[in-house]
């Protein structure tokens, strides 16, 4: 799949177990989220990035996910320091919330880390393993399944839609701002969501032959080796670390 570019490598967080990485990326994203600390902030984003080290991944790329992230964060630095209420900085004629640009700067450097752990320990394995980690943890098995089925007919249904725009195309339409654009476009989303229904339809009573019960069985089954218990102690010892500084701090 196109959004698993990150799962392929041979780096020790590759190998490690999913259901430790994803313990480890939800207990470090918590413990960052809810810092107020620019120190705790910071040591969170070096967790990222020593993470990122350790995962061997192609910088470049990397870089080309935080370039959108920081896009959207660039909008809260023409914002917050504009608009948050505090003490006034004078910047000529316009006067910054001295509050509001710590503000949006601790949003960036809390954010920045978050990400960089979630590609470190997240995308570094298949949606498919994700869910068969997030089963193994006991959570709803509908709710790993959605997750799964969610990922594999996304693109089933992206397809369909290009295929009738293409159709829309070859038939001379334009899109406009007029009254029939709006109309083949409300007809285009129609009939993907009916061919979408019909592809369910299909694909459900083709798992129901197949003798398909609710589960889904990997054929490469994860043990969880005494390494992944290490690295699962570490992550944790910095979790404690990170939470143990925010409180002396604050």
């Amino acid at each position: 799949m196109i959004f698993e570019i990150f799962s392929q490598g041979n780096s020790l967080l590759h190998r490690t177990d999913t259901r430790v990485k994803i313990v480890g990326a939800m207990a470090l994203t918590l413990v960052i989220a809810l810092c107020q600390s620019y120190y705790t902030g910071l040591a969170g984003l070096l967790t990222g990035l020593s993470l990122l080290l350790v995962s061997r991944l192609k910088w470049r790329q990397v870089l080309m996910r935080l370039v959108v992230v920081n896009s959207f964060i660039a909008f809260l630095w023409l914002t917050l320091p504009l608009t948050y209420p505090g003490d006034t900085i004078g910047l000529g004629p316009i006067n910054l919330s001295r509050q509001g640009i710590e503000l949006v700067t601790l949003i960036t450097i809390k954010t920045n880390g978050i990400i960089l752990i979630f590609i470190s320990l997240l995308a570094t394995s298949t949606v498919a393993e994700l869910g068969h980690g997030l089963e193994g943890l006991r959570l709803p098995t509908k709710l790993c399944l959605l997750l799964l089925f969610s990922y594999r007919y996304i693109f089933v249904v992206s397809q369909e839609y290009q295929r009738l725009a293409r159709a829309a195309k070859l038939r001379c339409f334009r899109p406009g701002t007029n009254l029939h654009t709006y109309r083949t476009y409300g007809h285009l989303f129609g009939m993907t969501l009916v061919k979408s229904w019909n592809r369910a339809e299909r694909v459900g009573q083709g798992m129901l032959l197949r003798g398909f019960h609710g589960r889904f069985y990997s054929l490469d089954e994860q043990i969880m080796a005494k390494g992944d218990l290490i690295f699962l102690i570490i992550i944790l010892t910095t979790v404690i670390g990170l939470g143990g500084l925010e409180f002396l701090l604050t």
